[in-house]
């Protein structure tokens, strides 16, 4: 079953901190269809990567449940463990490395053979435009350059689940503009795709987004009909709208 379509099904969870017990999730339940791009969208302090550490196993959540299934069957965390890659909002990459450096260790680390490591550097490097830089440490690539690399380390075991933690923030335009074209790509290969953003506009760029406010999921859809059942024009107008709605 490996290599198989994976999709997510979340039921009621509430995940809650420390004594005064903050409750950072409110029983959400979502449902991640495979092989499709969904977007997490809210502000900062909005449970997105709470929700992404729940889904990774990082967190145990106080009350609900998380279900994995490959090919439409049940499957276990643990068995499915190796085919989620996650990228962290901060990254932890050696600045001292070469590109062609934290490959080889992510090699090791994933325990590739030689024979398919060669395709996928190469398939990767191509897709990033990154081969010209390949000899260049980690400390002195762009920020566009830093989180593509980033994103190659996750790829490069071939997942079939790609769980991104703002993957955009901090990158100019055209690195934006890369990074997503890259993510189109990675959808043609069946990947489920997660990924949680705060820049609005990207919300129209995903197969289908959730939206989330203080713990809680407020919307759910895909883009253009989510917008057109709300009466907005934007994700902009429509967080606007219920900014509005709260302080009123």
């Amino acid at each position: 079953m490996s290599g198989a379509p994976v999709s997510i099904s979340v039921r009621g969870v509430r995940k809650t901190f420390g004594k005064k017990a903050f409750t950072a999730l409110h029983g959400v339940s979502l449902e991640f269809e495979a092989a499709r791009m969904h977007g997490i969208i809210g502000p900062e302090g909005s449970g997105k990567t709470t929700l992404l550490r729940v889904l990774l196993g990082l967190l145990t959540p106080a009350e609900g449940t998380v279900a994995y299934f490959q090919g439409g069957a049940p499957v276990d965390f643990e068995t499915l463990r190796p085919q989620i890659a996650y990228m962290p909002q901060t990254q932890s990459l050696y600045a001292d490395l070469s590109i062609d450096e934290h490959l080889e260790f992510f090699r090791d680390l994933y325990g590739i053979p030689p024979a398919d490591y060669a395709a996928r550097r190469a398939e990767l490097l191509e897709v990033t435009r990154l081969a010209e830089f390949s000899g260049r440490p980690a400390g002195k690539l762009s920020g566009g350059m830093y989180k593509k690399l980033g994103l190659m380390c996750a790829l490069l075991r071939s997942p079939r689940v790609l769980i991104l933690d703002e993957p955009t923030t901090g990158v100019d335009p055209i690195s934006r503009r890369e990074l997503w074209d890259l993510l189109y790509r990675l959808l043609d290969q069946k990947i489920l795709i997660l990924t949680t953003t705060a820049y609005l506009d990207e919300a129209e760029r995903c197969s289908k987004v959730h939206l989330i406010e203080r713990g809680v999921v407020v919307a759910s859809g895909e883009p253009r009909r989510l917008l057109e059942a709300e009466g907005a024009r934007s994700f902009d107008e429509l967080f606007l709208r219920r900014a509005s709605a709260q302080d009123a």
